[in-house]
């Protein structure tokens, strides 16, 4: 059956000799075993052949649009195939420069950067601990914790365990306050989440269509719509990553003192002090 023509084939179903779902896999073996009488005899195999399985989902919708107006369905079918063989390219081409943006923007992320870390601020930041951890150990312990609630967004397991090395708070307690501090914030944080990935998938669009544009040719119609597409998506994409920076990821005054058990009046007077000491510190150190 399958040395019948794509005409022959088309008769026999149109008489009733052929049930539909045997007389497309018949057009797709014809297609996928005869490449050389296609309009696409100059593709590489083994891109035909993912051509045409991509290509089979569409034959189901060939079949039904065909009329017979004077051109046999062969010709129809043919035509078709070429068609669809430029939205295939299209689509291929795409997700080529989807996944080449892809990994440009996370590459960097996966070199192994072999240059000593700085440490031009060690001074300052021991000195910030023996500061904090002076005299009146309490008060210190108090300031600390109100700054780590402050910041809790950016603390990780890591610097938890050195931070309550060097100051002696308790680690499991240190932890059950930043989850407490995380449930409080959970909707806060969530919305902070959300955007990031907005600004991330608006940044990876851009990208692709710079990536396309240097496919498309300069001055074409299909070019200046893709290049307007470009500004428009990177104009909103500053204004995201403005609104971004509107939007606060450390805890409230009130909520460090929920979370703690104290006034948030104390809570204001341990980060004002921590802020003032701070100052100092930087001044000195810029007079050195």
């Amino acid at each position: 059956m399958i040395q019948q023509s794509i005409n022959e084939q088309f008769t026999s179903y149109v008489n009733g000799e052929l049930k539909r779902a045997d007389f497309e896999v018949l057009i797709y073996r014809f297609f996928l075993h005869n490449q050389d009488k296609t309009c696409l005899s100059h593709w590489r195999h083994d891109e035909y052949e993912d051509f045409v399985s991509w290509f089979y989902s569409r034959l189901h919708r060939a079949i039904d649009t065909y009329r017979d107006t004077g051109s046999s369905f062969e010709a129809f079918l043919g035509k078709f195939l070429l068609i669809s063989s430029k939205e295939y390219r299209v689509r291929i081409t795409t997700q080529n420069v989807t996944e080449y943006s892809a990994w440009s923007a996370r590459v960097p992320d996966l070199y192994a950067h072999e240059d000593p870390p700085d440490y031009s601020h060690e001074n300052e930041e021991k000195s910030l601990l023996k500061l904090f951890t002076a005299q009146n150990g309490r008060k210190s312990t108090r300031q600390i914790l109100a700054l780590i609630l402050k910041c809790y967004y950016y603390v990780s397991d890591d610097f938890m365990e050195k931070i309550t090395k060097k100051t002696g708070i308790n680690c499991n307690e240190l932890r059950e306050m930043i989850d407490k501090m995380q449930k409080i914030r959970q909707k806060k944080d969530d919305e902070i989440y959300r955007m990031k990935e907005r600004i991330f998938s608006q940044y990876y669009r851009c990208m692709i269509y710079e990536k396309r544009l240097l496919l498309v040719q300069e001055n074409s119609t299909a070019h200046n719509k893709l290049k307007l597409r470009l500004e428009k998506a990177k104009t909103r994409l500053e204004r995201m990553r403005k609104r971004m920076t509107l939007i606060r990821t450390d805890a409230t005054n009130r909520q460090i003192a929920q979370v703690i058990g104290i006034k948030k009046g104390t809570v204001d007077a341990s980060l004002y002090s921590l802020k003032t000491k701070a100052d100092v510190l930087a001044d000195k150190s810029l007079l050195n």
